[in-house]
């Protein structure tokens, strides 16, 4: 049974959802984005939050102190880095903080696989590159590249209703869902109920 991850809560609404539906993760975009959440709003939503279900913080090129610090503090249970973070980066962040971390690379063909196996992170996050985003952008890459990946991997982008199944059959560890699992631009609860209900009875 694969894991899932609703990302892009930014309401006490969604967090009422996933309490009921149970996903095993959400994630909080603190990077500059349209579900960008600020740090005292997280704290306040992950305060409601029930504590089996793991909170996320998603960055971009975020200063390591910074990261770090809400790491420490207990706001996330989990880092995201999503944006072009090296592996230096990500040995330093490891020095200051003890919790998971996950290292998103984008994907644009099979060698890119490469890289999500080398990286010294606790997770790989294989999204579909695009050249003007760091990710969010509801588009799929090519699974079937995933056939000789061994890794345990997040997947994400564009992954919804209409490919649930098929997602769940790469074998991801977890599937990353943020705007399928929306309408209108927010939360669904019955999409949410949807896309858990599918993950779990696998």
């Amino acid at each position: 049974m694969p894991k899932i991850k609703i990302c892009g809560l930014t309401r006490v609404c969604d967090i009422e959802a996933v309490n009921k539906y149970r996903p095993d993760y959400v994630g909080f975009v603190f990077a500059k984005s349209k579900r960008q959440i600020a740090p005292d709003q997280v704290a306040f939503l992950k305060s409601k939050l029930d504590t089996d279900i793991l909170a996320v913080g998603v960055f971009v090129n975020e200063d390591i102190s910074h990261v770090a610090k809400l790491s420490n503090a207990g706001i996330i249970d989990v880092v995201q880095l999503h944006g072009d973070e090296d592996e230096a980066y990500i040995r330093l962040l490891k020095s200051k903080t003890k919790v998971p971390i996950i290292r998103a690379v984008r994907i644009a063909e099979v060698v890119d696989l490469e890289i999500a196996d080398a990286t010294m992170a606790d997770f790989p996050l294989l999204d579909t590159y695009h050249k003007d985003s760091y990710g969010g952008t509801g588009m799929s890459f090519d699974w079937s590249y995933l056939k000789s990946f061994s890794r345990p991997y997040f997947l994400a982008g564009g992954i919804g209703e209409d490919n649930i199944v098929e997602a769940i059959n790469t074998g991801a560890y977890c599937l990353d869902i943020s705007s399928g699992a929306e309408t209108d631009g927010y939360k669904d609860p019955d999409k949410i109920a949807f896309l858990c209900q599918k993950a779990h009875e696998q």
